[in-house]
Order: structure tokens, then sequence, then C-alpha cells
């Protein structure tokens, strides 16, 4: 039967009139909606893969970068202003384009994806204190090694953009976060320290890095601390930073007088470190005082950290502490340190950085005058010494700037350094 006749044969029907039939096609109708719901959620559940990246995770960022290099067709995006030196010393501006909110679009490996990026303006990343926002990737299949791949990309990506560079991390609540841009690397042999004295540290943190067998093997903590003391302006710090360029590491900078720092959150941040850091604790006498000596001191400057000692030493070395960690420390005044805080476990290395030497102050000046002769450093050197008085490096360094053309007048003005 033709289906026009069928039609006509049906509206002559007086029970199909009355409104059976039109009840019996809205049954139908349902039924088959439900249908296709069932078979969405079937197709979905066995056929859809999907990947979910909150804002706090740390490839969030290495995510959102790696696709607005392959979602270029893209008409919804934001803008991230980035400022960095050029040799010339010169600040470069740079626009990068990230996905904005919303759905985007972009084929990878002949796999095409669905990119939704979704902010929440009601609830708020209490750590980041920013809208708490998500990026969602969906893509046909089952093979979860293609956002391994997306993931893995996106990291090597973020690592080249900071290829050369040392990242500066500081506590911000109970997370790190970068403080500024990342810092170009600063040479190792930038830094002069006494004869033998950066090559014994470097040669020694390179044996506990290539080496973490042999600390498990005999069932030793795998975790190296360093106390570097001595008078200001010696370069402990400098040194420090040196390290970590040439180590390639970054450098996570804890204050112990920080307001709200407490024992609990200083473990906590000791123990999600970013990998491949150097923990800094700088001035670590300024935020305790030995036992010996607390009977001696103001009650008021006693109380200005909110760590007690015994926070600081369980998590140096304590059941909850971390490991495959190095920990620097630096101070100006090592007799102020509790004796349980640097005895062997908690600090391994001690080094003095003291006032400048005639190793010192003859490789500085041949540093900032290369075409001077042996006899002029010898000069400079003999005559700083006959002052007998003490030079840190920061102020040869100081004194350097004002004649930085001129050598002849730093050994004849070399009076005026303590005038700086």
């Amino acid at each position: 039967m033709p289906v026009a006749e069928f039609i006509t044969s049906l509206q002559a029907n007086p029970y199909f009139g009355a409104g059976f039939g039109l009840v019996g096609v809205g049954a139908g109708i349902a039924g088959l909606r439900k249908a296709y719901q069932v078979a969405l959620v079937l197709f979905r559940r066995h056929f859809i893969m999907t990947l979910e990246v909150p804002c706090r995770d740390k490839s969030y960022q290495w995510l959102l970068q790696w696709i607005s290099l392959n979602a270029q067709n893209s008409q919804h995006i934001s803008v991230e202003t980035t400022f960095s030196q050029l040799e010339t010393g010169k600040i470069s501006t740079k626009f990068d384009f990230v996905p904005s909110v919303g759905t985007h679009f972009f084929k990878y490996r002949s796999t095409w994806i669905r990119v939704e990026r979704t902010r929440e303006q009601q609830t708020l990343d209490l750590h980041m204190g920013i809208p708490w926002e998500t990026v969602t990737l969906t893509a046909i299949g089952k093979n979860k090694g293609l956002y391994y791949n997306i993931l893995d990309e996106a990291r090597k990506l973020a690592i080249k953009r900071e290829e050369g560079k040392t990242i500066v991390y500081t506590a911000a609540g109970s997370e790190w976060r970068q403080f500024g841009h990342p810092r170009k690397r600063r040479p190792l042999s930038s830094v002069i320290l006494d004869k033998g004295i950066s090559e014994r540290i470097f040669e020694d943190v390179k044996e506990f890095i290539g080496n973490p067998q042999w600390y498990t093997e005999r069932g030793i903590p795998y975790r190296r601390g360093y106390l570097l003391y001595g008078p200001p302006g010696c370069g402990k710090s400098s040194f420090i930073t040196a390290l970590a360029g040439e180590l390639e590491y970054s450098i996570c900078v804890l204050n112990l007088s920080e307001r709200g720092l407490s024992d609990d959150r200083l473990n906590h941040l000791m123990n999600i470190a970013p990998q491949q850091s150097l923990i800094l604790l700088e001035d670590i006498d300024a935020a305790f005082i030995s036992r010996e000596e607390s009977s001696k001191v103001n009650i008021a400057y006693e109380g200005l950290s909110h760590v007690t000692l015994s926070g600081l030493l369980n998590m140096l070395d304590g059941v909850a502490s971390s490991e495959a960690r190095i920990v620097c420390m630096t101070t100006n005044f090592i007799d102020r340190l509790d004796p349980a805080l640097i005895r062997p476990g908690r600090v391994d290395v001690k080094e003095y950085i003291g006032f400048a030497s005639a190793h010192q102050l003859r490789l500085m000046f041949e540093r900032f005058y290369p075409y001077e002769s042996k006899e002029s450093a010898d000069k400079f050197v003999s005559t700083a010494l006959q002052t007998n008085k003490d030079i840190s490096m920061a102020m040869v360094q100081g004194f350097f700037m004002f004649y930085k053309n001129d050598p002849k007048n730093v050994i004849s003005n070399i009076e005026k350094i303590w005038t700086l």
C-alpha cells in the first residue's frame, strides 16, 4: 500500500481521529528519543575519550601554550604578555595568544580533538586566587597514548622555552609559585670564591645527584644539606644561584620568618617542591637562635618566626621529611645557630665564604681589566692587602664599577673602597 493511501486510511479511522493514534505516535517519538539518549551515552562511554586538566595541575599552562600552536585557526583567543631581557640589555615584549573560554577544534595526528575551556566565576582557586578553570579534551577512540603524547609534547615545549634559564619559586600559601620570569643562567665561574671552594661543593653535589642507588643500598636517606657561612657580601647567595644554573636546577626560596608559616605547612612545602630544585633557606640565623642563647634575647625577637626549631629539624630529617632533595642554607653568624640544626645528616657540608683573598682579588681584577698586565694585577692585590682591612667581594665589584675603563685609578684610589 502506498504511503499516501496509508495516511488517508488513518485519517478516516475513527479511533485514530479520536486521539489514540496521536498518543501512539507521541509514545513512539518518546521511545526513539530515549533510545537516542541511551545510544549516545553508550557511545560516549565506549567510543569517546575525555581528558580534564584543572588549573591547579602543573601541566595546565603547558597545555594552553601547546594548544595555541595547534589551534591557530581559532577565533576565540586570550593574550598573555611576557617580558624578557635581550643580550643588549633591552627588554623585549612578547604577546602569546592562548585559547580563550569556549570551544575549539584542532586536528592532531589525523584525529580531531574538541577543546573546551571553562571558567567558574563563582568559584575561586584558594591557593592561586584566580577563578577556577579547566580545559577538557575530547576525542573519538580509546587510545590514551594520544593524550600522553600531547602532554609530553607540551612539557617539552615548555622546557624549550625555559632552556638556558633559572626559574625561582617562592611559597604562596601551601603551594610553590613562580617568582617573576625565568632568569638567564649565571655561569658558575662568574662567582669568584677562594681556591677550591667552588670545585669542592660542585663535585659533592654532582656525586650526590648521580648516585641515588648508593644511598638506597645502604639505607641512608637520599638528601643532602649545605651551609655557607661568613660575612655579608662575600658571595654565598650568588654562588647558590650560579650552582643552580650549572646543574640546570630551579631555586625554591623559603622565608622561615614569613607570616602564617607553620610547621605543618613547612613540611608540606618541602614535600611538594618542584623536581630538580635547590631549597634555599637564606639568613637562617635571623629565624632561629640557639637554645643556649634563648634566655639572653628579647622575647619579642624570639617570637618573630611562626616556625619552631623542632618543626624545622623534623622537616630536615624527621619521619615525614622528603627525600631526593638538596637544601642550601646561608648565615652570617654560624655561632648563633643551634648545634642540632647543623649536625651531620641535616647539614652535610659546611663551607666558610670569607673576605676577599689575594686569589680572589687577582681574578676579579683580571676579569674587569683583561688587557692589563700581570704586574698591574699584582700591584692592585698588594695595595689592597696592605690596608689590613677586610674587603668583601661585593665591595670590590662595586668599586670597580666606578672605574670600568680606568684600572690605573683603581689602584691609586683603593682607599675609597670603604667609603662607597
